[in-house]
């Protein structure tokens, strides 16, 4: 086993051990370790949040230059938005890890009629808290495979949590539910989701896809154009949306991220609308 893989597993044991002293000390009425011993794993567990980090940033970083982006069909039909796009920033989501140096996020954005309300529930400050998933146009939204590939990874048993669209609910994903993720390893992070070898060394990651919809199995093949799954709103996120990215290996814990580009499309960036049809892609 790497060191990269050894790290998380020991910094999980850590966060364990330190779990049950603090509950030795100031839960049960059991003699307790004492806050210096307390301290000790504590200050260990902090070390190894920062080693794993480090490691795992650089492994996950690109090495020389970045392969020529594999163009794919788009995972989607209909209009949509694109939010945190690689045609912005690299690495678009502020990290290499988990292979997503050139992920994107799309969110449905369906067009309304004049003077109606948009269909895509915006941010709130302060009410309400929280909205339920049908509320976003793009939960339940047909997945559909970007080339003819066999899926090696196929999981959708986590839940679909409530939106995260308010200050409250921002601040509890960013500094509570985001970290007890990061804790948990790549699986909690990226929630349900779907990994395709579409061949050539390259693999194609579907986040946060919804509970119980995935039309797929692991060893399955299937072709371009296929619905494979509904996007959801599992994983660390926000509000309904997809998360896709290209890898040069199933792992994502292990793989580095690849360019991308959607045929008829190309890589929208941030805030760009653009529409698919049924048949073929088009910009919009």
């Amino acid at each position: 086993m790497s060191v990269r893989a050894v790290v998380p597993v020991a910094m999980r044991l850590s966060w364990l051990v330190l779990f049950a002293l603090m509950i030795g000390e100031f839960v049960t009425d059991l003699p307790g370790p004492g806050w210096a011993t307390t301290f000790l794993p504590a200050m260990v567990v902090l070390a190894l949040m920062v080693a794993t980090t480090t490691l795992q940033a650089r492994a996950a970083a690109p090495r020389g230059e970045p392969r020529p982006p594999v163009e794919v069909d788009p995972p989607v039909t209909g209009r949509w938005s694109a939010l945190n796009s690689p045609a912005d920033k690299v690495p678009s989501h502020g990290t290499h890890v988990y292979g997503q140096t050139y992920a994107i996020d799309i969110v449905a954005d369906p067009e309304t009629g004049h003077g109606e309300p948009p269909a895509r529930p915006a941010f709130r400050w302060f009410w309400p808290l929280f909205r339920r998933n049908r509320a976003f146009p793009a939960f339940g939204a047909p997945l559909l495979a970007v080339a003819d590939a066999t899926v090696v990874r196929a999981s959708d048993g986590q839940r679909d949590h409530l939106s995260r669209t308010s200050l409250a609910g921002l601040v509890h994903l960013m500094l509570i539910e985001g970290n007890v993720r990061s804790i948990a390893g790549a699986r909690r992070v990226i929630g349900n989701h779907v990994i395709l070898d579409l061949g050539d060394g390259t693999y194609a990651a579907y986040a946060h896809v919804r509970r119980g919809s995935l039309k797929v199995a692991a060893g399955d093949r299937v072709r371009a154009g296929q619905e494979i799954g509904r996007v959801g709103n599992s994983g660390n996120t926000t509000e309904p949306h997809l998360h896709f990215h290209l890898m040069d290996g199933p792992d994502p814990d292990d793989a580095r991220g690849v360019p991308f580009t959607w045929r008829g499309v190309g890589v929208p960036a941030n805030g760009e609308t653009f529409t698919v049809g049924t048949d073929a892609g088009a910009a919009g």
